[in-house]
């Protein structure tokens, strides 16, 4: 296998990576401008509190699907019910397009729910009730599910910093954890442009995803710090840059195996795992393929970039400290 040389071209790698974190940045402050979604990324049920309700046409009767709904009715027939101010969606099946609408709005009694599904059946048609979802959550749950998921991956960050800071030297560190930034912002960003793009909504599973991704890109990273502390110990006269394309070129097939074999199980739950898991799975399909990026491309050459700044680009004296601790 040939060998690869990830620092000849590390401005590449960065830059794509800036490219796409840029991107998401964007996608977030429209996101926040935007008067139907008022966040960085579109909130689910789970956050904000309030009523969805997902219903879908029955066309097994005759006539009941021959045209695509039309939003602007569905926000006339909302604003009469005194809903002016709900967030509202066209859904699709496989073979019928625009055929149901997602309406999520405040919460709404058993009453209310009738109404607004009586008063739109009378404009757009009858729904499948086998097909229609009404889901419920209270602002004080939705507040605390927030509250706690963010006290989770503060938690999680902690941890990591303490382990790296007694397992390497600092700047090792900070290097993974940019990396874990990195791959969090990605994921952000891209849950961010598709919550304007496809309307898709983040809830308490998302958090949980970002914690998952967080400790599978530090594992990742870990590797191949390892690997190049060992060859800085029995190369120490060698470059950085060189020690670092050795490390990464020895640990790259483990990377990629690990990748790959994760990523059939999630492609695989994205698929057949239902509603409920769908986009769990993307967004740690997303935060994987970030993660196994930043552990070989950039926290990687990061670190080789620093110690080159720093005039350190033969180490012979660096990890001696390192190798009399381990000694």
């Amino acid at each position: 296998m040939k060998k690869l040389h990830i620092n000849k071209i590390r401005s590449l790698w960065w830059g794509i990576s800036a490219v796409v974190i840029v991107s998401g940045i964007i996608s977030m402050v429209i996101s926040w401008q935007n008067p139907d979604i008022k966040a960085p990324l579109r909130p689910g049920l789970d956050f904000i509190g309030g009523t969805r309700l997902q219903l879908v046409r029955d066309c097994s009767q005759p006539g009941n699907c021959d045209q695509s709904i039309d939003i602007n009715i569905v926000r006339e027939v909302a604003k009469e019910q005194g809903l002016g101010d709900s967030s509202i969606q066209l859904i699709s099946e496989a073979d019928q397009e625009n055929n149901g609408i997602t309406i999520r709005t405040k919460d709404l009694t058993t009453e209310e729910r009738s109404q607004l599904q009586s008063a739109l059946t009378a404009k757009i048609g009858t729904f499948d009730p086998q097909k229609n979802q009404i889901d419920s959550v209270g602002p004080t749950l939705g507040r605390e599910l927030f509250r706690t998921g963010i006290i989770a991956l503060i938690v999680s960050f902690i941890g990591i910093v303490v382990y790296l800071s007694f397992r390497f030297q600092w700047d090792y560190a900070v290097f993974a954890i940019i990396a874990i930034f990195h791959d969090l912002f990605i994921t952000l960003g891209i849950f961010s442009i598709f919550g304007l793009v496809a309307g898709i909504e983040v809830d308490s599973l998302f958090i949980v995803a970002l914690l998952t991704i967080t400790g599978f890109s530090v594992n990742d990273t870990v590797v191949i710090y390892d690997r190049i502390r060992e060859n800085i110990k029995t190369h120490p006269q060698t470059p950085i840059t060189e020690i670092v394309d050795d490390a990464v070129n020895q640990t790259l097939s483990r990377s990629i195996n690990t990748t790959l074999t994760t990523l059939l199980s999630l492609v695989a739950i994205f698929i057949f795992g239902g509603e409920t898991l769908r986009y769990f799975s993307l967004a740690l399909i997303i935060g994987f393929i970030a993660g196994a990026y930043s552990s070989i491309f950039i926290a990687s050459t990061l670190l080789s970039w620093w110690r080159e700044r720093k005039g350190k680009g033969t180490i012979e004296t660096i990890d001696t400290a390192i190798g009399s601790e381990d000694s």
